[in-house]
Parts: structure tokens; sequence; C-alpha cells
């Protein structure tokens, strides 16, 4: 953590998150990317999220090793991937003390990278259940794998409300392998009631599950050995302020202490990869790292460092408190102009979405009025975060309701 990060963490203490004191203390550590706010009003933090002025010096970091260790440089490299490996394990309880460990975050450029080593870890073709919900990454993987038969899947379908159901997927368990579910639906920002039940009945049924955390890493207090799932997919695109390239898979201890390895595999993923040895049948590392793969990207993690600091120095639970109140008060506002939305409650994710026609054409014309959101199916996604002020949510609000009642 850097001094400034430490010193602002310091001056906030440890009472709920409020305006003025994230105007005063954090909003300073932003002003490259706070700069644009004369421009727009930025609500896509759910998409991609805003970094910190830090980032780039520490991304300036690992290119230093670079020129001036030239290949000595992967010392330092290694030991930056370590300690974001850690890092992460320990935003999502995989590391307690005598039950997890930082080796089971495995370092992946997208999740659906995650997803495709998972599959390709099966002796034999698996059954795997997910729903109509999920991510068009994880959607499009899976039915190209059914297409190439390379894994037969079945369709749990949302309702008529929109929602998944828990009670759907269970009575689908039978004779799956793995479940592919999400634990907060990107379209609609739906978190999944009932998921421990989901997991106890799929274990039951002798069913993995790999859970998307995408939309609730940063968002949601996570304890993935508490929840005992056995695969997670999520990365630092969106509410970890870590940008593209920089995911992960993370792996259960009991499946890392049985040897399970992939085919997705390269020479990292060796037992001694700089002895340069070629044994037959090849020899692998001890737990996570035997799913390592080829040379990586070494920036990516000095890249991710600022975002993965500022979230474990705020703690996950103010942040959300912080993140329920900003969506009520957008919410609110855009009811009084008479723009109905949904999303704002504890019953969801990070964003609130306002049912539209045409959603995609809406963002557009907010965007031209500078008011950055996005569209998906569901409708317009809008996120405020702790960068944005309630001014900005009022004004926000106002353009909105302008808008949707302009003509097409």
């Amino acid at each position: 953590m850097s001094l400034l990060l430490s010193a602002a963490a310091a001056q906030l203490g440890d009472a709920a998150l409020t305006e003025s004191g994230l105007i005063k203390h954090i909003h300073p550590l932003f002003s490259k990317i706070l700069a644009r706010d004369s421009r727009e009003i930025y609500l896509a933090n759910h998409s991609l999220g805003r970094p910190l002025d830090a980032l780039a010096a520490d991304v300036a970091e690992g290119l230093a090793a670079w020129y001036e260790d030239v290949d000595s440089a992967w010392g330092p490299w290694w030991g930056e991937m370590q300690a974001w490996r850690a890092n992460t394990a320990g935003l999502l309880s995989a590391a307690q003390p005598g039950m997890g460990r930082t080796d089971c975050i495995i370092p992946k450029t997208s999740a659906g990278q995650g997803l495709r080593a998972v599959l390709n870890s099966y002796e034999l073709v698996p059954t795997v259940l997910a729903t109509d919900a999920e991510f068009d990454s994880i959607d499009h993987i899976l039915k190209q794998y059914a297409a190439k038969g390379r894994a037969n899947v079945r369709w749990v379908a949302s309702r008529d409300d929109g929602l998944i159901h828990v009670e759907d997927m269970i009575a689908g368990l039978a004779e799956v392998d793995l479940l592919v579910v999400s634990h907060i639906f990107f379209a609609t920002g739906q978190i999944l009631e009932g998921l421990p039940t989901l997991i106890a009945a799929a274990h039951a049924a002798g069913t993995r599950v790999l859970l998307d955390v995408y939309h609730s890493y940063g968002v949601l207090p996570l304890d993935l050995i508490a929840l005992g799932v056995d695969y997670a997919i999520a990365g630092s695109y969106k509410y970890l302020r870590g940008g593209p390239g920089v995911c992960w898979l993370y792996i259960a201890p009991h499946l890392l202490d049985h040897r399970h390895t992939t085919l997705d595999t390269g020479w990292f993923a060796k037992r001694d990869p700089f002895a340069y040895q070629r044994p037959v049948p090849p020899q692998f590392a001890d737990g996570g790292d035997a799913w390592l793969e080829s040379t990586f990207n070494p920036l990516g993690f000095y890249q991710a460092r600022s975002g993965l600091a500022l979230i474990a120095a705020l703690g996950v639970d103010r942040l959300r408190a912080y993140s329920l109140r900003q969506k009520q008060l957008l919410a609110e506002n855009l009811a009084d102009q008479g723009v109905a939305s949904f999303g704002a409650s504890v019953h969801y994710g990070a964003f609130i979405t306002l049912p539209h026609a045409e959603p995609k054409r809406l963002a557009e014309q907010l965007k031209q009025m500078g008011i950055n959101g996005d569209a998906r199916a569901a409708g317009l996604r809008l996120c405020p975060d702790l960068l944005n002020t309630d001014a900005q949510l009022c004004r926000a609000a106002a353009a909105i309701a302008q808008a949707m009642r302009a003509p097409a």
C-alpha cells in the first residue's frame, strides 16, 4: 500500500464512509481521472473501473525493472505476481490460516480463460449446467464447447420475472459434472439468492461448482472457503480498478491437494521450469502452480496493485453500505422525475437498471449529454461509486428524465 493511500485510509478511520470524507481524503488519489468530471458524469463504474493516480507509477515500476535489469527483471516480476495472488486471496477470504493458501489463485488474462482451463481438466466430456443469464464470454465458450462436442451443456432459463431461481438449477443437477453460475448476474444485477443451498445440493449430486464472481468481487464480502465453491472466476476490470487483462481462477484447496491438472498448461506449470528438463509424462509444480501456463505479462500485476490496496484499505463492507446509499439516492431522484428503475435494494449488486425499449440508443443519447452509462438487454445500467457526488447523481437523474421524455 502506498504512503498516500495509507495516510488517506488512516484519516478516514473505521467509521462509515461519507461523501465529505471521501472527497477530502480519497478523491485526491484520483486526480487524473477526476479531471474528466468537467466533461461528463461517469456512471459506468460497473464496466471499466476508474484507476488511481498510483497505477501509472506502479506500472512504471514494473517497466523500470525491465529497463534496468533486463532478464533479471523476472525476480521482481515474479515477486509482484505472488504479492498479487496473496492480496487477491485475502480479499476472497481464500487464505485463512489453516484453511486456504495463496496458490489457489491462478493468474488468467480473462475469466473465460479460467472457465476453459476448468473444462479442459476433465478426462471425459463433461456435462455442464449453466443459466441463460451468464456473461457473453461464458455463454459463448460453453456453446462452442458444445458445438465441438467437448461438453454437453444444459441451460436453465430465466423465469418470466427476468430472474434466475435456485430451485430451477437444483432440479437440473442430475448427472451434471459442472455447474457454472454467476453470483451477481451481469445484465440485471440480481444477486443469486440461496447460493449456499445450491452449492450444497450440487455437491450432494456429485457436481462441482464454478462461480462467476466478476460482479460481486469488490462489491460484496466474499468468503470462497465458507461458500465451498470448487472454482471461481473474476478479474480487476470493474470494481477493483485494475483494468483489462488481470483476471484469476480460484481452485479450492481440496482439489489442488489431489494433483488436479488441466490441458491448459505451459512451462511455468512445470515442477522446476528453469531446470529445462522434459520428463515423460510431464511433472507438474505443487498446488496451484500446476495451473500456471506459458510466459505471462507481469505488468498486469503492477497495474492491479493500487486498486487491490484501495479495496483492502476501505473494506468491502463499508463500500457496500456506501453503494447502497448511492443507488437509493439515484433511484429516488429518478422516481421523482417519473423514471422507473430497479436494482437499488440489497438484493442487487452495484448498479441499477432503467428498463427501456431501446437501451443502446438511450445510452448513446445520454453520452452526448455528458452522462456515461451503458446498455444491456434489460435496459440502461447506471453504477455510482465513491468518486461520484450526490450532486452528480441528482444532475444525472434530471438529464436522464429529459432524455427519456424527448421523442425518439
